[in-house]
């Protein structure tokens, strides 16, 4: 995953690890989203939509995993200290606002990514290391989309058929076996389908 983020970054930017990007902004703003997902507001009925906040955490983990490019240390030392520090980690148990806000407080106050944080929001979304890993590529394809279809530039599409891009991911990655192969490749084929598809009728 630390390898298809680089290539992703280096796809927006080729020096990206030069520039100073602030991640950690990216990442608390994100458990904002999240939370907005979840639901917080005591004062209005609220029910959880898990796929979007589940895919709120995959977006944080696309920050974080490029926050810890920071250091310049390479993609095998990153992966063993983060295997090191989660395999070492006791979960807490919170529930996923008290997880979001623990991780957000820790970017916040470090400017950093916390591994252990997140894990333990992985974990109150109800993620485990698998669902993660196919939530990834996922939205992983979904990024490379974007860009190949302007997202810098400002053409791209972001609401298909009345939807945002992120609810039709989640309906494509339930059509596809993500121990395939081709896997990613699928995944973009169909999203790029359902684009063009929706570009055309718009």
């Amino acid at each position: 995953m630390l390898t298809m983020q680089d290539r992703m970054n280096t796809r927006v930017h080729p020096q990206w690890t030069e520039q100073g990007f602030a991640w950690y902004r990216a990442l608390w703003i994100e458990c904002g989203e999240l939370l907005e997902h979840y639901g917080y507001k005591w004062w209005k009925k609220q029910a959880p939509d898990l796929p979007q906040v589940q895919l709120e955490v995959i977006d944080i983990w696309h920050f974080g995993l490029s926050a810890l490019f920071a250091d310049g240390d390479g993609i095998d030392t990153m992966a063993a200290r983060m295997a090191t520090e989660i395999g070492d980690f006791e979960p807490e148990g919170l529930g996923v606002r008290e997880a979001t806000e623990a991780l957000a407080l820790h970017a916040l106050q470090t400017k950093g990514f916390s591994p252990t944080r997140f894990w333990e929001l992985m974990l109150a979304a109800g993620l485990d290391f698998g669902t993660l890993y196919t939530a990834y590529v996922g939205k992983n394809v979904l990024n490379f989309l974007r860009q190949d279809y302007g997202y810098q530039e400002g053409t791209y599409i972001k609401i298909w058929e009345g939807r945002e891009d992120n609810e039709h991911l989640v309906e494509v990655l339930a059509s596809h076996d993500s121990t395939a192969a081709d896997f990613a490749e699928q995944v973009y084929a169909s999203l790029e389908a359902r684009y063009s598809a929706a570009a055309a009728g718009g």
